[in-house]
C-alpha cells in the first residue's frame, strides 16, 4: 500500500488535471447528468441524519472486537483487536462518500445491490435507504464485525439487508448465483490485485446495461491502481469515473466509445 505521502502526492496530481465537477467541458449527456442530479445534489435527506446518529454513536464505542482481516490489511489499523470507536473513524467510508452512494441509489433506483465489506454497516444503511423496496446483498469476513452491523440494521429499522458471514471467496459465488441480477455493487474489502479483478469476473456474469459497480480505495495502492486499469479496458465496460477515492464503471450502451473520466469530487 501507498504510504500516506504518497497518496497525498496522487491526490494532488488528481486534483489539478480532473475536471473541475460541475459539468463544464463535459460533453456527454449521461456524465453530464450524474455530475448536476448526482454528484452535486446538495438536498439534506432524512436518511443523511439518521446514518449520521449511528456514526456519532459508533464513534464513542469503546469496546474491543476481534476483526479478522483477509485482505490487504489497514493502512491505519494494525491489530485484529480493534474498538468499535476507531473503526468507525478509520475504517468506514466517510460521510461524504457514503452519501454520494446513497445519491447514486436514489438516482438509479437499483433494484438488486450487491455490497462486498459490511464492515458497521454504515454504508450498508445508506444503500438500504436510498431505496426501500430494493434488496440488498452484503458480505462481510469478521463475525463480531457482522453482528455488530446486524444490530446497527434493528435500530435502524432497516428491513431490506440480507448479511451474509464469510470470506469473499467462500461467499461470494453463492451469493451472487441467488441474486437474479446486479444492478449495483460496492466492492469494499480485500484491496489486492488478483482478488479484486476476481471479484470483478463474477459479479460481471449478473450484470446488465444499466448495471453500475462501484470500487473503493482505486488508488490505494499500486495493485489497486493495476486492477482499476484492467477493469477500465474491459470489452464490457463502456464508461469509467475516477473520483480518486472511489471508481465507476457504467455498462450503458448509450457510449458509443469507451470514455474515461477525472471528475473533482
Amino acid at each position: 500500500m501507498y504510504n500516506v505521502f504518497q497518496i497525498a502526492l496522487k491526490y494532488f496530481y488528481y486534483y489539478v488535471t480532473a475536471s473541475n465537477g460541475k459539468g463544464h467541458g463535459v460533453h456527454s449527456p449521461f456524465i453530464f447528468q450524474f455530475i448536476k442530479k448526482v454528484l452535486n445534489d446538495k438536498d439534506q435527506y432524512p436518511a443523511y441524519e439518521k446514518v449520521e446518529g449511528l456514526r456519532k454513536n459508533l464513534s464513542k464505542d469503546k469496546r474491543i472486537i476481534e476483526v479478522e482481516d483477509f485482505g490487504a490489511g489497514s493502512s491505519v489499523l494494525n491489530t485484529n483487536r480493534r474498538n468499535i470507536a476507531a473503526i468507525a473513524s478509520a475504517s468506514v467510508k466517510s460521510k461524504k462518500y457514503g452519501q454520494l452512494l446513497f445519491r447514486m441509489v436514489n438516482f438509479y433506483e437499483p433494484q438488486n445491490i450487491l455490497e462486498l465489506g459490511t464492515s458497521l454497516g454504515i454504508t450498508t444503511s445508506y444503500l438500504a435507504f436510498a431505496n426501500p423496496v430494493s434488496k440488498i446483498m452484503t458480505i462481510e469476513g469478521a463475525k463480531e464485525l457482522l453482528q455488530i452491523a446486524k444490530n446497527n440494521f434493528e435500530e435502524l429499522h432497516i428491513s431490506n439487508i440480507d448479511a451474509v458471514e464469510g470470506n469473499f471467496d467462500d461467499t461470494l459465488d453463492d451469493v451472487i448465483e441467488k441474486m437474479p441480477a446486479i444492478d449495483f455493487a460496492f466492492i469494499d474489502g480485500n484491496h489486492k490485485k488478483s482478488s479484486t479483478l476476481n471479484y470483478f469476473g463474477k459479479i460481471l456474469a449478473k450484470t446488465n446495461s444499466n448495471s453500475i459497480l462501484v470500487f473503493d480505495d482505486i488508488h490505494w495502492s499500486r495493485e489497486m491502481e493495476e486492477a482499476w486499469e484492467v477493469i477500465k479496458q474491459h470489452s464490457s465496460v463502456r464508461c469509467s469515473l475516477d473520483l480518486f477515492f472511489l471508481g465507476i464503471i457504467f455498462f450503458n450502451d448509450v457510449f458509443r466509445e469507451k470514455q474515461h473520466f477525472h471528475i473533482r469530487f
